[in-house]
Formats: structure tokens, C-alpha cells, sequence
């Protein structure tokens, strides 16, 4: 530490990076925060990756040197444990773990700070329900109980080597306590809502989906709802669903593929409302639409319950089904949307609150390991 108290050695953990995505956004925000950081990761693809990420030194562990590791990462979860033990953070005044898996689990010494910013505990290990709608046979089915049972074990270790933990919303912080049992501030994560807050809307009468087409992200609810209506739709985003949307889907859904960010910002401006019938920890596209002035209807269950006001800024639907997502789109159209109040709502989440929120987190751990002269 200098003598403000500010770390001068700082490492970021984070499980692998290889596709972008939410939880790469924060580890994209914690590097502006400390442009003296070193990235430590299992896996690396420098390919799709901005200077932020690239410009500096990232360490990866002996898995990146097994032939097709940037594809096939997701079979290496039995090795993640002891790839991120094998990092020395000797020398290092502070370590911020990003973790949705394994990250966490790197040990530090007694003089290292380390804070984990939980974006979930390992879901498929804690929550087999999130595998029910994954194509898997009944043999791997039954190879993968004692391989789960494996990782709960290594989970629950890797959680006591944390100082402190931060989660990424409410729903999450209450899953560390029961899994981990452990406290957890929250801090949400940053969501770049500027570029959105101040540009015109203009209904144009469709309803928007978008995202990874992951079967428990449920896009299969909301082409069946609208199919089901006849209201029209718009689906952004690719993944292995896609075919099967596309055979559900009425004349009136249009499966739109991989979208470019300015023409996501598009459809936010000009949809009549999103949905987001899938169980996410935070869920930043939620976030996104509200800066648009886009009311939101939603699963009503994890991290939207942080980020949407029901009956103000978007409607919740209590069972995740086709019949739920109906009627919540029927009581979404006769109610009255003001896109101002979704744009104030958005702005809880603007980066710099995140900034100044994790900033004085890290000052007050530090400052409380300080030994008195």
C-alpha cells in the first residue's frame, strides 16, 4: 500500500476469458479503476478483447496449454480449482476476484487483500434445476452427480479464502449466506446506461428479446407467448436454441441473429417493451432497456427484483411458463408507461457509483487490517 492507503500492487482474477459478456464488463471496469493491474485467468482468447484487457500482462494457468482450451474450457471445470491455486500473488497488495466459478479460489498470502466480487456461486454445481433444460443423456446425467458433489466440496473451501465478498445483487448475497455462509455486500455492477438516457423514443409496436439463446434463459416463453398473442417480436441473439426457436416461431416472431451494440441500442429505442422470462443473477440488459425509457416484463425471481420496480417501470409474472407470460403481457398493455420513470431508474447503476462504492469498500478493508504502530 502507498502511504494514502491505496494499493500499489493489484491482481484481477477472473474464471477464463474467452466470449465477452456481463461479468467481463466489470473486470473491464476494476482495470480503469487500477491501471496497474495484472489479469490472472485460466483460459485465454486474446482475440475478442479491447485494449483495456490486452494492453497489459495476463497470466494464465497450465489448462491454456491444452490444445482447444478457448472451446472447450467448459469440460476443464474439474481442473479450475487447482489451476487458480497455482497463481503466486506473492508481492501483491490487493486481489479482486471476479467469480461466477473458480476464481475465488485463489490463495494469497496474510499481507494480500482479497476481495471476491461474486457474480453467483458455481450455479450448476449448487442448482442442478438450471441443468433440466440442457440436452444431456441419462448417462451423463448420472456421471455428473459425484462430479457436482466434487465441486460443492472445492466451492465451500474456496469460499474461506475471500476477505471480504461483494455480490453482485440482493438475490446473490443471499445465496452466498446459505451456501457459503458468509456476509456479502452488495455493489451492482456497472451498466453503461449514458448512451441510451437522452436519445428519442419511438414505439414501433414490437416486443423485444435479447441475449445468449442458453436454454435457462427461456427465449422458447417469450416466442411461444407471442406466438401464442400474435403480437410481434424480435429476438437478438445467438446460441444453441436458435433452431429450435425457429421452429416454434409464428409469422409474426423474427429471429434476428448476433446484433452489433448500436443496433441493440436501436431496438431498445424503439420496442414497445422487453422480456426477460429467464432467472438471472443481475441481468444488465434489463438495465440497458430502462435507460432506453423500455418498460420491462420479467420473470419475477433473482437479480430483476434489483433492478426493475413492478408497476412502475416494468411487470413481473410469478411462474416461469408460456400462460404467465400472457398474462403478464395483457396486463402490461393495459397499464400506462412513462419512459421517464425507467430512465431515472436505470441511473442507480450508473459506472461511477460503482466505482466510488467499490473504492471506499476496498479503503475500509484495508484500513481495518492496518496493525496500530
Amino acid at each position: 500500500m502507498d502511504d494514502s492507503g491505496r494499493p500499489q500492487r493489484v491482481a484481477i482474477a477472473h474464471d477464463w476469458l474467452t466470449i465477452p459478456g456481463g461479468s467481463e464488463k466489470v473486470v473491464a471496469r476494476m482495470l480503469r479503476m487500477f491501471p496497474q493491474a495484472e489479469i490472472f485467468t485460466s483460459v485465454y482468447d486474446p482475440a475478442p478483447w479491447p485494449p483495456v484487457i490486452t494492453s497489459r500482462p495476463v497470466h494464465t494457468s497450465f489448462l491454456n496449454r491444452i490444445p482447444g482450451a478457448t472451446r472447450n474450457y467448459p469440460r476443464m471445470l474439474p481442473l479450475m480449482n487447482a489451476a487458480f491455486e497455482s497463481f503466486d500473488f506473492t508481492g501483491f497488495d490487493l486481489v479482486l476476484s471476479s467469480s461466477h466459478a473458480c476464481a475465488k479460489n485463489v490463495i494469497t498470502g496474510p499481507d494480500t487483500l482479497h476481495v471476491c466480487y461474486c457474480h453467483t456461486p458455481m450455479r450448476h454445481a449448487w442448482e442442478p434445476r438450471f441443468l433440466a433444460h440442457e440436452d444431456i443423456g441419462r448417462v451423463e446425467r448420472l456421471v455428473a452427480e459425484p462430479l457436482l458433489a466434487k465441486l460443492r466440496r472445492d466451492d465451500v473451501i474456496g469460499s474461506l479464502r475471500p476477505d471480504r465478498f461483494v455480490a453482485n445483487s440482493s438475490h446473490v448475497a443471499h445465496r452466498i449466506a446459505k451456501y457459503y455462509r458468509r456476509e456479502a455486500e452488495v455493489i451492482h455492477p456497472p451498466v453503461d446506461i449514458d448512451r441510451l438516457l437522452d436519445e428519442p423514443r419511438a414505439d414501433a409496436g414490437f416486443y423485444l428479446c435479447a441475449g445468449r439463446l442458453a436454454p435457462y434463459k427461456r427465449a422458447d416463453l417469450a416466442v411461444e407467448a407471442c406466438t401464442r398473442l400474435g403480437r410481434p417480436l424480435k429476438v437478438a441473439g445467438t446460441g444453441r436454441l436458435a433452431d429450435a426457436l425457429a421452429e416454434a416461431a409464428g409469422p409474426n416472431v423474427e429471429l434476428l441473429g448476433h446484433v452489433e451494440d448500436a443496433e441493440l441500442d436501436a431496438l431498445f429505442l424503439s420496442a414497445r417493451a422487453l422480456l426477460f422470462p429467464g432467472e438471472e443473477d443481475f441481468g444488465i440488459v434489463p438495465v440497458e432497456a430502462q435507460a432506453a425509457g423500455l418498460p420491462v416484463i420479467a420473470y419475477g425471481v433473482g437479480g430483476i427484483r434489483d433492478t426493475v420496480i413492478p408497476g412502475e417501470t416494468g411487470v413481473f409474472f410469478a411462474e416461469q411458463t408460456a400462460d404467465a407470460l400472457c398474462d403478464a403481457i395483457l396486463e402490461f398493455e393495459a397499464g400506462d408507461w412513462d419512459p421517464e420513470a425507467a430512465r431515472r431508474n436505470a441511473r442507480r447503476f450508473d459506472p461511477e457509483r460503482f466505482d466510488a462504492d467499490l473504492a471506499a469498500l476496498i479503503a475500509r478493508e484495508g484500513a481495518a487490517r492496518e496493525v496500530p504502530a
